[in-house]
Parts: structure tokens; sequence; C-alpha cells
């Protein structure tokens, strides 16, 4: 039976109309999607554009917090020539909003925290090998150090002789000679023996500085002051610790007459120990909406004067 002419013209045209439908689906699918994804790659844009607007206004502040550390520790050198735990400097700053004592445009949500810590409280593993010499009391007081840290006091040797060997002398036409050195914890990694669960026990208790310091027996815990003072056992320093909160050392005089009652006088620690610091660590915390900056600084303050020599952001 043949089909009649007009049926099958109808079924041509429904046929044509349905592929028409969806044509026009699949078109408008695929313009949704392309829409969606050219939404989504500018949120993505914005999103990164407003990321480093917020990390370049926290490092601004970070750079004036800085810099307010540095006129607190000039304003306490202006007061005292002994740097102690119980000054104004040692205070912590709690986490506080920014608005609540400066203004910053387009930060009132961003807070602050922070402190200043001594650096000379810390051994200064410089001293162990300090233009191109070893000296073996800083390398005997770092064996110490690591022996009450329950660590491999033959760490401390092998620290010394891997600073020396990369304090290649570099000869400076009428000058006297420069020396590469290691210049912050982390490098003790390029020793061999030392892991990263090392360090996190190191750190809080050993440095690099630009140059070889006292230990400030005012601000060192009790682990470093056993380890300086050749004969001082760590119940005693932290007895030595505990009669220092009730009154600072005034002098060098007033810690080794103190001293006297946990062990006999030493006097080969006195020229390696001190009551007041050159250099001062700032750690601060900004956190501005999602965003969050975590800065160590160093700043060293001689005399009236400070200058931060390097900040490392976390």
């Amino acid at each position: 039976m043949k089909m009649q002419p007009a049926l099958r013209t109808g079924i041509s045209f429904n046929r044509q109309r349905g592929v028409a439908v969806i044509m026009a689906l699949l078109l408008t699918a695929l313009a949704v999607t392309l829409v969606s994804n050219l939404f989504w790659q500018q949120q993505v844009q914005i999103r990164s554009i407003e990321n480093q607007r917020l990390q370049s206004q926290s490092q601004w502040i970070m750079l004036d917090a800085i810099d307010w550390a540095g006129l607190i520790l000039r304003e306490d050198a202006r007061h005292s020539s002994v740097d102690s735990l119980d000054e104004p400097w040692a205070v912590p700053l709690v986490e506080m909003p920014l608005n609540s004592f400066a203004e910053y445009d387009g930060v009132s949500d961003a807070t602050l925290s922070g402190s200043i810590s001594d650096a000379q409280a810390r051994l200064n593993l410089t001293n162990l090998c300090d233009n191109g010499t070893i000296n073996p009391v800083e390398v005997s007081a770092f064996q110490r150090l690591l022996a009450i840290l329950q660590l491999n006091p033959a760490l401390a040797q092998a620290t010394a002789g891997a600073m020396l060997s990369t304090q290649a002398s570099m000869a400076v036409p009428g000058g006297a000679p420069q020396f590469i050195s290691f210049t912050q914890v982390d490098d003790l990694l390029d020793v061999p023996g030392f892991t990263p669960k090392i360090l996190g026990v190191l750190k809080d208790f050993v440095i690099f500085l630009p140059q070889a310091t006292p230990v400030n027996v005012n601000t060192a815990p009790a682990e470093v002051l056993a380890a300086r003072v050749d004969g001082l056992t760590l119940d005693s320093a932290y007895a030595l610790v505990a009669n220092r909160s009730t009154a600072s050392f005034i002098n060098l005089a007033d810690f080794t007459l103190r001293l006297q009652a946990y062990m006999p006088p030493s006097s080969s620690s006195i020229n390696e120990v001190a009551v007041s610091t050159n250099y001062f660590l700032i750690d601060g915390v900004v956190r501005m909406k999602r965003a969050e900056l975590q800065v160590q600084a160093l700043i060293k303050r001689d005399g009236m004067s400070t200058r931060p020599l390097w900040n490392r952001t976390y």
C-alpha cells in the first residue's frame, strides 16, 4: 500500500522540526556552558586579583609593624642599657583589629598579632666558625646543647666543619677577606646528620647572626644557659632562671655573683655572655579576610638606631 504524498510530507516536516528542536537545545546548552565557563574564569580572575591585593596590603602592614617594632626598641635603648624579659618590648601583641590603633584604607577587618624576642637569647652558631677559624669553646657549647636536647652531640663538630668548608675566602682588592657562611637554621640540612625533625627541636634554641655574639643571660632559656656556661647543670639553670624572674641581672658582676650559688664561677664563660643585646627577632601575623601572612624579621639595634637585616615570609 502506497503512502499518500500529504502523509509523507507531514512526517518529513515533523522529523525536520524535531531535528531543529534538538539542534536548538544543543546550541542553547553549548551557549550556557560557554557563558558559565566565561563567568567562572572571570570569578577566578577577580578572586586572584583580590588575593594579590590582600597579600600586597598585608605586606605593607607588616612593614609598618616592623618599623613600629624598631621604634619600640629605640625607645627602650633611650631608657635602659640592659635588656630583660620584664621590659615593654618583651610583651607580645595579642591579636587585635588594625583599626583599633591605625587607619588602613579598606582593611577594617584585618588583625595583627606579633612579638619581639631577643635573638641573642639563642646560641649563635656563627660563633662556631667565624672568619674561617673553628672555635673549640663554641663547639663544646653546641655539643652540650645537643646533649641537653637529647640529640647527637657529634653534630656540633660536623656543623663547624661544614661551615669551615663553605667559608671560602673571596679576595677583595685592598681590603680584608670576606667569607661565605650559613645564614639561617634551615642551612643545617646541608650538614650530614641533620633532619627536619632535628631542626624542629633546635629551632628555638639556635640562630645564625651576621657576626659572633654573646648570649644574653637575662633572656636565654635554661637550656641555652646550661650549654653556654660550662659546668652549669640543666636543673641549676632552671633554678637560675627562676631567680632571674624576680630580678634581672643588672650587669655581668651581678650574674657572676648569683651564679656562684649554683656552681663555682667560670671565668672562661664570662666573656661569652652579656646582659644586653643588639639583635632582635620580630614575629608577626596579619589576617585579612581569607588571607594570612606570617613574617619573621631580624632587626639590628646599634645605639639609638635600628635597621632590619632580613625578613622572611611563611
